[in-house]
């Protein structure tokens, strides 16, 4: 089949004019996400430089196919359909490979005719495909929030304090350091990008002026249309470590507000993002979905014979923030919360990791009304559902949570005694202090909550990540580990087995 395949692939390149004579790039890399024991999604884009230009990175017309391989040489691989690239699409292609074999490590590259008789391959990625409910396993994932561009490259709205190191081409230090651990998934939670934060061409545009850019997007102003969103991601997954850690790495992802409309969004505020659109936009730019039968984006992953995640959607189903915090108020939304206690009840794995956007313990800023610790907010569905999570006894039997949204890292314990462990931010501009429990300015007030670790100072905060990994032995390990962006741990938790 390879010499058919590439003689179509030619053909059809001639016949659709892939945008030829320019040479072409994969300038976002290539990416694996969504992977099961017996699938992956494989995604790529085809661009007209592998560098910003006027802070963008434009998209090229093109045939591309994918081939994946149980064989770092190819030497046997299947094909996927041949796949167009166009505007309509933003470029990006994507395609699900089903039936591979489960706790099996696969390589990957994606192929286009670059010129008549002369096809172009990417750099060759690999992932390993979940050894799924019968099968032992130790597997490791790197968990992570709050990727914020403008604040790592331009300064949380002050310049003095832009990352300016040598290594500043590169992308976030925080991203070497996972890649240097190795972790055989990455799982972003949300804040992939900040729609309502200014662009590097904003900036640059703006201090031509004389002016100071303001905390929203295009001139002063938030991103308002579909090429202002897009262009968050070109600049985002077009830094060389990004791209380097996703050759090695598959991916799942959630969204949250800033990478759905703005800082704290519901469906139902005024924003020249739709709602809808930020839900288009996210099933558009990652590896999440494949085809428009299903794009229900909660979903649990049988990891391994002993560990099960969830990945849970806070944004398509909620109700509005404004609402009086009762029993008709939901986040989850009523068809979500019957699915994840149905799910979670029906699992026997050893170890459960609920894994949420937005935090179920905290404490968090007392002022806000976005998420399930909110007493303005949707604490009402968050305590209701921790109530649950005990009477089926679920906190004795390995049940934890993992946060993203808040930009400090914690290890704190419900009073009813559910722990959660939150990432903190990857980018080190975009931490900070954390809320301790007791605090009057805290959703805690009277300081219920226990605080393993906290960020709870200037001077502790930091950018960062969290790193899990689970250590089958007679008695099965979860090992929870806290790491800054220059890769030091700096908390690491241990949580046997409890049968």
């Amino acid at each position: 089949m390879k010499p058919i395949i590439r003689a179509i692939s030619i053909l059809l390149w001639y016949l659709t004019a892939c945008t030829p004579p320019v040479p072409l790039y994969f300038g976002q890399g290539i990416m694996a996400g969504e992977a099961t024991d017996t699938s992956i999604i494989l995604q790529t884009r085809i661009t007209t430089t592998d560098t910003l230009v006027n802070g963008d990175l434009n998209g090229a017309s093109c045939v591309v196919h994918f081939e994946i391989s149980e064989h770092a040489n190819f030497e046997k691989f299947m094909s996927s359909d041949l796949l167009y690239t166009d505007s309509t699409s933003d470029y990006i292609v994507k395609y699900r490979f089903n039936n591979l074999l489960p706790n099996t490590r696969y390589y990957y590259r994606a192929v286009y005719s670059k010129n008549i008789g002369d096809l172009a391959n990417s750099n060759p990625g690999t992932f390993i495909t979940n050894a799924g409910k019968f099968k032992e396993a130790s597997n490791s994932f790197v968990i992570v929030t709050g990727m914020n561009y403008y604040h790592h490259y331009y300064g949380p709205y002050d310049s003095t304090r832009a990352y300016n190191n040598p290594d500043r081409h590169l992308g976030y230090p925080a991203l070497a350091a996972i890649t240097a651990l190795k972790p055989d998934y990455f799982i972003g939670t949300g804040d992939n990008v900040y729609f309502d934060h200014p662009s590097s061409e904003d900036f640059n545009s703006a201090i031509k002026r004389g002016k100071k850019p303001h905390p929203g997007g295009y001139n002063g102003k938030e991103v308002i249309d579909v090429k202002g969103m897009r262009r968050k991601y070109h600049e985002q997954f077009v830094q060389p470590r990004f791209r380097e850690l996703f050759l090695n790495t598959a991916t799942y992802w959630e969204k949250d507000d800033h990478d759905y409309r703005k800082n704290d969004a519901d469906p139902y505020i005024e924003f020249p993002i739709s709602h809808e659109l930020g839900v288009k936009n996210f099933l558009e730019q990652l590896p999440v979905v494949y085809g428009e039968s299903d794009t229900k984006t909660y979903r649990t992953h049988r990891i391994n014979n002993e560990l099960q995640i969830w990945l849970v959607e806070g944004r398509d189903f909620r109700s509005s923030n404004d609402e009086p915090n009762d029993s008709t108020k939901t986040l989850w939304g009523k068809e979500q919360l019957e699915w994840l206690k149905k799910s979670l009840l029906a699992s026997d794995a050893v170890f459960k990791l609920l894994i949420s956007p937005t935090p179920m313990v905290g404490p968090d800023d007392e002022s806000k009304k976005d998420n399930h610790v909110n007493p303005d907010g949707f604490r009402y569905e968050g305590e209701a559902f921790l109530d649950w999570v005990v009477a089926q006894g679920l906190d004795k039997r390995n049940f934890y949570i993992v946060c993203g949204d808040r930009h400090w890292q914690y290890h704190a314990l419900h009073p009813k005694g559910i722990e959660e462990f939150s990432t903190g931010a990857l980018v080190d501009n975009n931490s900070r202090a954390g809320r301790l429990a007791g605090d009057p300015e805290s959703t805690d007030p009277e300081g219920l909550i226990k605080q393993f670790y906290i960020q709870g100072t200037p001077e502790e905060a930091s950018g960062g990540f969290l790193m899990i990994r689970n250590v089958p032995s007679s008695i099965p390990e979860l090992h929870i580990e806290f790491y800054n962006e220059k890769g030091e741990m700096k908390y690491k938790a241990v949580k046997m087995a409890a049968f």
